[in-house]
């Protein structure tokens, strides 16, 4: 199955945090030069989803939630289309 696509406004406020703090600590997500607070890096990723500009996609199998670029999610429904369950 392939993930769904939530749309941030249905989380509650302490777990949308919880999810973009989970997101932005993550290993592998920090590669500039320059230090960057972590509310700082919530602020940014909270703005990204409320302009749209990245989605919470759930994927069900693996029971994850995970932050995924509008480009990513237009991707995910295309190939759903093409190839329905």
């Amino acid at each position: 199955m392939s993930p769904m696509l939530i749309p941030f406004e249905q989380l509650s406020p302490d777990a949308l945090r919880g999810l973009v703090e989970d997101f932005v600590t993550r290993n592998g997500t920090d590669y500039g030069d320059i230090e960057v607070s972590l509310e700082t890096k919530i602020k940014q990723v909270m703005r990204q989803l409320k302009s749209g500009e990245v989605v919470i996609a759930y994927n069900h199998d693996e029971e994850y939630c995970n932050i995924i670029t509008k480009e990513d999610a237009c991707n995910i429904l295309e190939q759903k289309k093409e190839h329905p369950i």
